[in-house]
């Protein structure tokens, strides 16, 4: 008897939802690594390989040489007592993505990281004087994210090489903001895009939505493309401060962090206040030191008087 292909013998035994994103995205079985048993391509399988697919180029250029993959460290020896007490669980497609391009983030940016504090006070004045009525009208709840996302939003408009990306010696500025939105959704980030042009409510409607798509796991790969820059909620999980990662080829994130009571100084008194540490992770390579506090300042001044936002200031 004459055999089937591999490829041909498997494919009636993929994962549903695997074969219906390969036919709507034209990719074969054959070009996806199948982590289910004997092979068998799953939906996460599909999803790793669209990340990983290299975006289209702007401008026709001859591709440059990958470099060589550096070899993965030794793992350390264990004791022979110890050995029977742990478990070796293969990672899956999506985490080898992940932790090949935030690898790669590391390797290709010259990544620096600058802190300041924000006092949440009119914020949180300010969400709860209108969060029931905002919730009525709109139907949906009011929270952060959507005032650090049109703060960083506004703070792009004037420190736009924050928005930027490096495609080979060019520098690519781009006149929208599509806001990448991590924490709270694992490890992938869904993407709200035109930012800078939506209100608070359709903003936290994209935000309630993708959470929800996650839940179920339905997140598609059209959620997490395109994304201009992204700010990273680590205070969801009482994260108090932390360096994010890039997510190339963005140049820069925003770390957020656990709100906290805190002694501040203000006006020569000492006073208590809700607290926050902002990070921001850059690319050095095209923002400078200067830009990237300014942007950070920026953000700090219009959460402490979101009336700013409404301003233009």
């Amino acid at each position: 008897m004459k055999p089937v292909p591999e490829a041909t013998a498997r494919k009636g035994d993929d994962a549903p939802s695997a074969r219906k994103l390969m036919a709507e995205n034209n990719i074969e079985a054959s070009a996806v690594a199948g982590s289910g048993r004997d092979g068998r391509v799953m939906k996460g399988d599909v999803l790793a390989a669209l990340v990983s697919a290299p975006a289209a180029p702007l401008v026709s250029a001859p591709a440059a040489p990958a470099p060589a993959a550096a070899p993965a460290a030794p793992r350390a020896a264990s004791r022979a007592d110890d050995a029977p007490r742990e478990e070796r669980v293969k990672m899956t497609r999506l985490r080898q993505t992940i932790a090949r391009r935030l690898k790669e983030a590391q390797n290709t940016a010259a990544m620096l990281t600058t802190y300041n504090e924000v006092d949440m006070t009119a914020i949180m004045d300010l969400r709860n004087q209108y969060k029931d009525l905002f919730e009525k009208k709109h139907g949906v709840k009011l929270g952060f994210m959507s005032f650090f996302a049109k703060a960083c939003a506004h703070a792009l408009a004037e420190v736009p090489e924050v928005n930027a990306e490096i495609d080979g010696d060019s520098v690519i500025y781009k006149r929208y903001v599509h806001m990448g939105v991590a924490g709270g959704h694992g490890l992938v980030v869904p993407v709200v895009r035109d930012t800078d042009t939506k209100s608070f409510a359709q903003i936290e409607k994209e935000i309630a939505g993708f959470g929800r798509k996650a839940r179920d796991g339905k997140l598609s790969i059209e959620d997490m493309q395109g994304g201009t820059f992204t700010i990273s909620n680590g205070g969801v999980y009482g994260s108090l401060m932390s360096s994010p990662i890039l997510n190339p080829p963005q140049s820069g994130i925003l770390g957020m962090h656990k709100i906290q009571d805190r002694p501040i100084a203000l006006n020569g008194q000492v006073v208590i206040r809700p607290m926050m540490y902002l990070a921001l992770s850059y690319d050095h390579r095209i923002v400078d030191g200067q830009g990237a506090v300014t942007f950070l300042v920026r953000v700090k001044e219009a959460l402490e008087d979101p009336r700013r936002l409404l301003m233009d200031l």
